[in-house]
């Protein structure tokens, strides 16, 4: 049994996830809750995030989808596709004991596995960025809201907007995800 597909991504009011390859915004909150959603998981992104990120993410295992032959990086995984990104996610997870296999970006990976998805972990952020790069919204007749927590920006932690954790189940009336 394959470990779900799990999603997790900030997206603007206006849909925006990130600007010539960069976050558009601080939410400290969100960062420490991408922490502790992908810790001890596997994490399957494309090569232009991982280069926004810089490098591998300590804990988590870093598969970064390339069709660039030449591309490598020292403690990442590569994948020439995404059904090969996610048999490998896949095998990484079962060997690390991780209950599921997170999605971490960019925009161009997230549609085409979003079929895939059992659950997305979606950061409402309370702004409306000018951005290259856009999250489009779940279609309510697959994704239902199973949770969703408010937090005001904090000053303090130089947070830039009011922000919601919100966590859509896929209904699947039965069924496996696509």
């Amino acid at each position: 049994m394959s470990l779900p597909l799990v999603f997790i991504v900030a997206v603007a009011k206006n849909g925006v996830i990130g600007g010539d390859n960069q976050l558009l915004w601080r939410l400290s909150g969100d960062l420490k809750r991408f922490k502790a959603l992908t810790m001890g998981k596997p994490m399957i992104m494309g090569r232009k995030t991982f280069d926004s990120i810089g490098k591998p993410l300590p804990g988590r295992e870093t598969i970064v989808v390339t069709r660039d032959r030449l591309w490598a990086r020292e403690g990442v995984h590569v994948a020439r596709d995404l059904d090969g990104a996610v048999a490998m996610a896949d095998k990484l997870g079962q060997a690390m004991g991780a209950s599921e296999v997170t999605v971490v970006g960019g925009a161009e990976i997230y549609r085409q596995l979003l079929p895939r998805a059992a659950r997305v972990e979606w950061t409402e952020v309370d702004l409306a960025p000018a951005g290259d790069a856009r999250f489009e919204p779940l279609d309510p007749r697959e994704w239902r809201e199973s949770a969703r927590e408010a937090h005001f920006r904090n000053p303090e932690a130089k947070d830039e907007a009011d922000y919601a954790f919100v966590t859509y189940q896929r209904i699947t009336n039965g069924l496996a995800p696509r």
